[in-house]
């Protein structure tokens, strides 16, 4: 039986383990965090925007990838996706009108992360909560996984879900990027891809809490991005669905030198 060993209980890494574990492996789930999701149990204001009511494929576009998730939305179509929240875990959704986003009908984040964990359990997936990973290395029988303070673990295959930099205190503070480095893998220079927006002085701070629906658009020199959703003014500058959508054009420009993006 292959062995296979995610590492990060966060919602990718439990999505693989699920899978890989209905497909016949002999499945480990590790996590170094006592309970794993905690950037689930954060999204959407404790409520977890699990999917997109709708989805329009002209929309998921990357500038590295612009076809890989074209590609896996054809490959696991939105309505199937649906299906298995709501079947394999066992999750009622319900659609909210204002951002086309389906949430559970609890409202509740947790619940999606418990169900998840749950199913991964029920398909027979190991979970290795509160375990440090410390290194992997390739053998001659497959991978060895290292963790503090453990018998390490072999495996024939390893997937790293460990997150990347955005929200440190969730666990999510780079540590899958550094082993990755230590096995000769190049990454990519990081940036806050969803990220309020600030200026110093904020000019509209004394508007800071009034929200309002707009479609923002974003321009940099080569760039352009546009979302439809909640701009909220702060006292430090603006945030809300809209803006963290189209941020990553101003921070992008930021990181390059170019002259500031225009909203």
């Amino acid at each position: 039986m292959r062995r296979v060993v995610v590492i990060g209980a966060g919602a990718a890494g439990s999505m693989a383990a699920i899978f890989a574990a209905a497909a016949g492996a002999r499945t480990m789930l590790v996590e170094r965090t006592r309970d794993g999701g905690r950037k689930i149990l954060i999204s959407g204001g404790g409520r977890c925007n699990i999917l997109p009511a709708r989805a329009d494929e002209s929309r998921f576009i990357t500038e590295s990838s612009p076809n890989l998730l074209r590609k896996m939305l054809r490959a696991w179509p939105l309505p199937e996706q649906i299906a298995f929240f709501e079947k394999e875990i066992g999750l009622r959704l319900v659609e909210e009108a204002e951002s086309a986003k389906l949430f559970p009908a609890s409202n509740r984040a947790r619940d999606v992360r418990d169900g998840l964990l749950a199913l991964a359990v029920r398909n027979g997936v190991r979970l290795l909560m509160g375990t440090l990973v410390t290194g992997f290395a390739p053998t001659r029988a497959g991978w060895r996984v290292d963790r503090g303070g453990g018998t390490p673990l072999q495996a024939d295959a390893v997937v790293v879900a460990t997150g990347g930099l955005s929200v440190p205190q969730t666990g999510s503070d780079g540590l899958g990027l550094k082993l990755v480095e230590a096995l000769g893998h190049d990454v990519h220079p990081t940036y806050a891809a969803l990220t309020p927006l600030t200026a110093e002085p904020a000019p509209f701070a004394d508007l800071a809490g009034v929200s309002l629906p707009v479609t923002l658009t974003a321009r940099a020199e080569g760039r352009k991005a546009t979302a439809t959703g909640g701009f909220l003014f702060t006292h430090r500058g603006y945030s809300g669905p809209a803006v963290l959508d189209v941020s990553h054009v101003a921070v992008r420009s930021r990181a390059a030198g170019t002259p500031a993006a225009r909203l």
